[in-house]
């Protein structure tokens, strides 16, 4: 890593790349994104293999369909964010990390990040280069392009992830593959800016200065924000899971139209250890919902060995009947404690880990377990143990006056898993985001054209110009958004209100038949957001589609097209 100074300004050539996945603000002008192809003859997106036309996608070579999913995503950057200097990402694709259990899609950031030019709004900070180009109004260093990106050349051999492989369509219809398109606008974002430059691990800055990123990264436990902290601080703030949040005004204003209602593991007494726990889903058995469930907790003895591990049939089932089984992590599997619980009669399952570090995501799968099993951290159970002889009361479901993946401030989470995760921890949204945002860590099939919360993250850090508060009292006309859309599994509708109206919001068919009611009532001047999980009324899954969502607010009304996946 070399450093070059000069009068006016500072700049460092990066070596930083992010793994990635293991509206606009103004009348602005749109940017041009350029792709700079830098595989060899006969590979990456000079590959002559013979390909059929897919999904929107004309190429009838494999190295024309990569190219052209790399300029659809550049394009939709570019139709975003304003700048008068092109944009130049340099992209190929080489053989990454991939195995059966998992792959490195792809990685990015920035070529060059620069500190001190003319227009910079932080001093003594780091600007990825695009983003400090746009604010200079010049190319600050022409001789080099933005962004550098790569992309996993072995998804396409048919053996790192077994069968599933790359889809070169441009309508994110994958089904068992990996959607190339939403990849790279993921990795794009992140050359753009959405990064930092520290390291989660050391919390140690670039060359002694924080960047951008890094001065909207709040830790609200301390009120600090990352280049407020000492290195230590930051190391620590790192792994504070649940508690790092984007504090920019933009993002935080737009959280509610773009997340649903948040779903929650709350201990609701004693009041020692009442609140909110940071809490792993599993794979297998209901979501979370709303009202959920709520229970006092009882641990579970299986009378074998860890006898709280629930590898054996419950010994204690009297007592767990009708309650919530805490469960300790052991040697069987996750999908075996939850049968285990629910033959006991247990309403839902709280699976403590046996070690430090974030909550577990769970795998398994078992249709036939009907409650709804959580995970929470070594010391949050150990909490829980040690207040059981006060009675435990806990609910497991969605409290709809909270948004999923925002604090209670509305400030939504960054990702901050204990242990430190390489490439992925503190630069991208946390996974308890609802719906998907395409910044996270990891793919989903959700993942559209949107770019979600990521633009306002965007004007946050200095991509648009300053405008006036985005707030309820800005509101003169409706607003409808839905994100993801099109969507396989739900989608959020996000509206807007003038003020105090009656409001009825509806799902459409095409002919205007109503498919499901999901509000009727008088709601307040603000942003609102309903969730459509592709049910009717009588909670029936409808076919996959084109639907309409419907709002009347007083004498105003708006519809949006809905697009339902298999």
């Amino acid at each position: 890593m070399t450093i070059r100074s000069n009068h006016r300004s500072s700049r460092a050539a990066a070596a930083l790349f992010l793994a990635a996945f293991v509206a606009t603000p103004g009348a602005a002008r749109a940017s041009t994104v350029t792709i700079v192809n830098q595989d060899g003859p006969g590979e990456g997106f000079n590959d002559p293999t013979s390909r059929a036309p897919i999904g929107g996608n004309s190429g009838t070579t494999l190295g024309q369909q990569r190219l052209i999913v790399f300029q659809t995503a550049a394009n939709i950057w570019g139709s975003i964010l304003p700048s008068n200097v092109v944009i130049r990402v340099q992209a190929q694709f080489n053989p990454l990390a991939c195995d059966t259990n998992g792959a490195v899609l792809g990685s990015a950031g920035p070529v060059t990040v620069i500190a001190n030019f003319s227009g910079a709004p932080l001093s003594n900070h780091w600007y990825h280069i695009a983003l400090a180009n746009r604010l200079a109004g010049s190319d600050l260093d022409p001789t080099r392009n933005d962004i550098s990106a790569q992309f996993n050349l072995s998804l396409d051999n048919n053996t790192c992830l077994g069968t599933s492989g790359w889809y070169y369509g441009l309508d994110h219809n994958e089904g068992s593959d990996i959607d190339l398109l939403a990849v790279v606008l993921h990795e794009i974002g992140h050359g753009l800016g959405f990064s930092t430059l520290i390291s989660p691990s050391t919390g140690q800055l670039l060359n002694g200065k924080p960047d951008a990123f890094s001065h909207f990264i709040l830790d609200n436990s301390t009120g600090l924000t990352w280049d407020q902290m000492t290195s230590g601080q930051r190391a620590a703030s790192a792994v504070n899971t649940g508690h790092l949040v984007w504090s920019g005004a933009a993002v935080t204003n737009e959280s509610s139209i773009f997340l649903g209602p948040k779903p929650i593991v709350r201990v609701n007494s004693p009041p020692a250890i009442a609140g909110d726990l940071a809490f792993g889903t599993a794979s297998f058995g209901p979501a979370l919902s709303q009202p959920g469930v709520t229970g006092g907790v009882v641990l579970v003895n299986d009378g074998v060995g860890t006898t709280t591990d629930a590898c054996s049939a419950i010994v204690n089932a009297a007592q767990v009947s009708g309650h919530i089984a805490l469960v300790d992590r052991g040697t069987c599997t996750f999908v075996s404690k939850a049968q285990a619980a629910q033959a006991a009669g247990a309403i839902g399952v709280v699976i403590a880990n046996n070690v430090s570090g974030s909550p577990p995501a769970m795998g398994g799968d078992d249709p036939g377990i009907t409650i709804p099993v959580v995970s929470v951290t070594q010391q949050e159970g150990t909490n829980i143990k040690n207040q059981l002889g006060s009675g435990v009361n806990m609910t497991l479901g969605v409290d709809p006056n909270q948004h999923a993946g925002a604090d209670a401030a509305n400030r939504v989470q960054l990702y901050a898993p204990s242990p430190v995760e390489s490439g992925s921890s503190v630069s991208h949204w946390d996974v308890s985001a609802f719906p998907d945002l395409l910044l996270e860590p990891f793919i989903t099939p959700d993942l559209t054209n949107s770019v979600d919360l990521t633009r306002y993250a965007f004007q946050d850090l200095g991509w648009y110009t300053p405008t006036t508060s985005v707030g309820p009292t800005g509101v003169t006309a409706l607003r409808l958004a839905s994100s993801p859309n099109p969507f396989a599994h739900a989608t959020a509708i996000r509206f807007d209100l003038p003020g105090r109206e009656p409001v009825e919001l509806s799902v459409l068919d095409p002919s205007g038949r109503r498919v499901r009611r999901l509000y009727r009532g008088t709601l307040d001047g603000g942003a609102h957001t309903a969730t459509w999980d592709g049910e009717d009324e009588a909670g029936r899954r409808v076919a996959a589609g084109v639907y309409l969502s419907y709002l009347k607010a007083g004498a105003l009304s708006s519809t949006q097209r809905l697009v339902l996946l298999k």
